[in-house]
């Protein structure tokens, strides 16, 4: 079980800025560190793809925290693909880093890399997504997937007034994150029988895949009500197909991640809810304890496995928005 964690965003995360790691898609950071950031070695940052803005933040954060905590940070993504992971993950080892802040490409497919990179003496700290084996990372912290599933979804059934056709789309099936959303999503859906689901694609997070794979479902279902997305950006493109059939009045679209066009979405009306990822302080978090570990031998938490509950932002309160996947209280 994953340990709970309140979702308290503390006002020194609100003040990070997310200053960017002067990159876009993978690659590492451009920014040269600065003497003092040097002093303690390096912890590798590894995402998922910078042009995202949920990974940026995760990168931006990560990068400001390690040279915060006096390290130097590299950052690099790999795409979801665990080739690249390996290659990123054998690079950190013969640079001897001090440790390695970690996205994982898939639960199953990055159980061996961060074993080589354990067994190497180099601690991994996953944030975002978990591995399919304990006691191999030294810490996991996700956000709450399912609780966040529930809260969109329930939001998204009142909009929908318990009825009508909807479709879903769908993450990257090697992420758990994936799963257990849509898995959610259901939980709560299946209490109204009037709604029903008429078709589900797999658009890998991604906005453009998003987009082509409503217009496909728009095409076979064109009285559809309404739309559940596993991420904002699959929402997103959703929206961008709904507005080009000049439907989008018609049809009520979930996200989740809480990224800042989706807040927008929710304000204009296009969205009727996102759920809001605690990425920023999940990752704070896993940088706060690789530097314990690297200070103590112990990440001052006693579970491997961590979780923070999501927030739901509506029309209600989405002028609380204050920064990159930041809600005020």
């Amino acid at each position: 079980m994953f340990r709970k964690i309140a979702a308290v965003a503390a006002a020194s995360a609100l003040a990070l800025g997310l200053a960017s790691c002067g990159s876009s898609g993978s690659g590492t950071s451009a920014a040269a560190p600065s003497p003092a950031a040097a002093a303690g070695g390096t912890i590798a940052v590894i995402t998922v793809d910078l042009a995202n803005s949920y990974w940026q933040a995760e990168a931006d954060t990560a990068k400001t925290e390690i040279e915060k905590a006096g390290y130097q940070a590299t950052v690099n993504a790999h795409g979801a693909d665990p080739d690249k992971q390996n290659q990123l993950i054998d690079t950190a080892i013969s640079n001897k880093v001090k440790a390695i802040i970690l996205d994982p490409a898939g639960a199953d497919e990055s159980v061996a890399a961060v074993q080589k990179a354990t067994d190497a003496g180099i601690p991994v700290f996953l944030v975002n997504a978990e591995i399919a084996k304990q006691g191999v990372a030294k810490a996991q912290i996700i956000s709450n997937n399912a609780q966040g599933a529930t809260i969109g979804a329930e939001a998204w059934v009142k909009a929908m007034d318990g009825k009508g056709k909807y479709v879903e789309l769908f993450g990257n099936p090697t992420d758990n994150n994936a799963q257990v959303r849509s898995d959610g999503y259901a939980a709560v859906i299946s209490a109204y029988p009037d709604l029903k689901k008429v078709g589900q694609e797999t658009a890998n997070w991604d906005r453009v895949q998003g987009k082509e794979k409503m217009e496909g479902l728009l095409a076979a279902h064109p009285d559809l009500d309404g739309v559940i997305a596993g991420n904002d950006e699959m929402a997103l493109g959703a929206i961008e197909a709904l507005t080009d059939a000049k439907k989008i009045d018609k049809v009520k679209v979930l996200g989740f991640d809480g990224n800042a066009d989706a807040v927008a979405a929710v304000k204009a009306g296009t969205m009727v809810a996102t759920v809001l990822q605690p990425i920023v302080q999940g990752t704070t978090n896993a940088v706060a304890q690789a530097v314990e570990y690297l200070k103590t031998g112990k990440t001052g938490v006693a579970d491997e496995k961590q979780s923070i509950d999501c927030v739901l932002i509506t029309k209600d309160n989405a002028d609380k928005y204050k920064g990159p996947f930041v809600l005020d209280k």
